[in-house]
């Protein structure tokens, strides 16, 4: 042991005096080659891979990262989706506001798009004959009837021409179907092994009061039973690095079938506008003022970190009044804490749930973003909303955060899940001021525009729709449909 810490000591201490001789010699990118933290690798444009063609199939890093034509493909597909619901106004979660966003790109792109999903009253209707909608009525636990949709798509695919490519967002087609399918592509939001360390939060922040819940014991046997049938699927989309991850090493899918796609909001829809504040404050009589404006967004439950958030501001207000007489915190959603922040006072706004658009002009009449989700999955849209939107984050220490979307403090700030660690970055912000969270808001939007776009997201899928096509019909490495070439704008 000692030796080990003598050894630690020694490479700091070389490392120590190499900084030293690099900062008065020419050496020094030998220096920050050897001693330097490495830059994120999600983030890493790979030098010249990236200048010259190449599999993109053997990529392994988000396909967002690089640069796919802005024109329209030289062939049209195919498209069969199954998503197990189709949003409805503003209730709707990340699983089906991606599909929403994705598969609406693609069909503006061209592309023959056919969804599968459940039915409900007043379903919407869009301007695009290339979009058709094959509705079902769901089973009695809410999902959808897989022998039903199974002989939906069979029909769709008999009529005309066969379908280029099938899309699964999660499980909308079970794996028991989707194991025929060798032109199929699978979108994880969320798989049980990132759900781990989520059940591991909620254990710790459970009240002694609460039974001990079983959760763990029931998810380690949940990955068993993944790692098992995920392999029926064709090909993975992981959402985000951490996904990517673990689909690799933990669930041992083969390399060439997992691609990371990260997801994308529609940066028209969301960016910097202050017409947009101006009316958000004119229609919910927010007051002009230097108050720091706090914002927080999303279903209102106890999963989403709500009870965590909400005893923060509580205990905050109660122990530092010039925090709570210069701090306005804006909740839009919908869930049973939204009651609850209203009890706070006046300087805490609960709007309820609002629409898309009503949503863009909330993040514009904020300072700062605050996510204190306790779900470790998926690629919460949240956060990439509040980026575009010119926004700084605060969000929890999770892999699929910390990994994909906050790489730095540069863009925001982070915190454990404890009450503790919560309250010292709220404090912490506080000192910092506007002027601080301005100058993280314009890095987070820079990190946003480059990588959490729409359309950065439906270029990257049109891609991969395009390659598993050409792959299911025989031609698999001779074809420019699975190559990377750059595009230059």
């Amino acid at each position: 042991m000692a030796s080990s810490q003598a050894s630690v000591f020694s490479v700091r201490r070389l490392c120590w005096i190499l900084l030293a001789l690099c900062a008065l010699s020419s050496i020094s990118f030998l220096f920050w080659s050897h001693c330097s933290v490495p830059r994120h690798a999600g983030d890493e444009e790979l030098g010249n891979q990236q200048n010259q063609p190449f599999n993109l199939l053997s990529y392994s890093y988000a396909w967002n990262q690089l640069s796919f034509s802005h024109k329209p493909p030289g062939k049209f597909l195919k498209i069969a989706v199954c998503v197990k619901k189709w949003p409805h106004q503003s209730h709707a979660g990340g699983l089906e506001r991606h599909a929403l966003t994705l598969h609406l790109a693609l069909a503006r792109r061209g592309h023959e798009i056919h969804i599968f999903t459940a039915s409900y009253p007043s379903f919407p209707k869009y301007p695009l004959s290339n979009l058709h909608f094959h509705l079902s009525k769901p089973t009695a636990a809410g999902y959808l009837d897989q022998a039903l949709v199974w002989k939906q798509l069979q029909a769709v695919n008999a009529t005309g021409r066969s379908f280029d490519v099938v899309h699964t967002e999660s499980v909308g087609l079970m794996h028991t179907r989707a194991r025929s399918l060798d032109n199929l592509a699978v979108s994880w939001h969320g798989i049980a092994y990132e759900t781990i360390h989520s059940d591991i939060i909620q254990e710790l922040t459970r009240s002694p009061e609460e039974p001990q819940s079983q959760a763990l014991t029931q998810r380690v046997m949940k990955v068993v039973d993944e790692v098992r049938f995920f392999p029926r699927y064709a090909h993975h989309v992981a959402t985000s690095n951490h996904a990517g991850d673990i689909l690799k090493r933990i669930y041992m899918i083969p390399e060439d079938r997992v691609h990371i796609i990260l997801n994308g909001v529609d940066e028209e829809v969301f960016k910097p506008d202050p017409a947009k504040l101006l009316d958000f404050k004119q229609k919910f009589g927010i007051p002009e003022s230097n108050s720091l404006i706090l914002g927080i967004a999303g279903r209102l439950v106890r999963d989403k970190g709500h009870p965590l958030m909400f005893e923060a501001l509580k205990q905050i207000f109660m122990e530092d009044n010039a925090f709570k007489e210069g701090v306005l915190v804006i909740v839009a959603g919908d869930g049973p804490w939204g009651a609850k922040y209203r009890t706070l006072g006046s300087n805490v706004l609960a709007l309820g749930p609002l629409d898309q658009d009503q949503v863009a002009r909330f993040y514009n009449a904020i300072d700062l973003f605050v996510n204190p989700t306790l779900r470790a999955q998926g690629l919460d849209h949240t956060l990439l909303e509040a980026m575009l939107s010119g926004k700084p984050l605060v969000a929890t220490r999770l892999a699929s955060i910390t990994g994909t979307v906050m790489v730095s403090n540069e863009m925001g700030y982070t915190f454990s899940p404890t009450l503790a660690s919560l309250k010292d970055v709220l404090r912490r912000i506080w000192k910092d001021g506007k002027g601080i969270v301005e100058m993280k808001g314009r890095v987070a939007r820079e990190r946003g525009l480059k990588l959490f776009t729409a359309s950065k997201m439906a270029a990257a899928y049109e891609k991969l729709f395009l390659c598993i096509s050409t792959m299911s019909k025989g031609d698999r490495d001779d074809d420019d449909d699975c190559r990377y070439q750059p595009y230059l704008n």
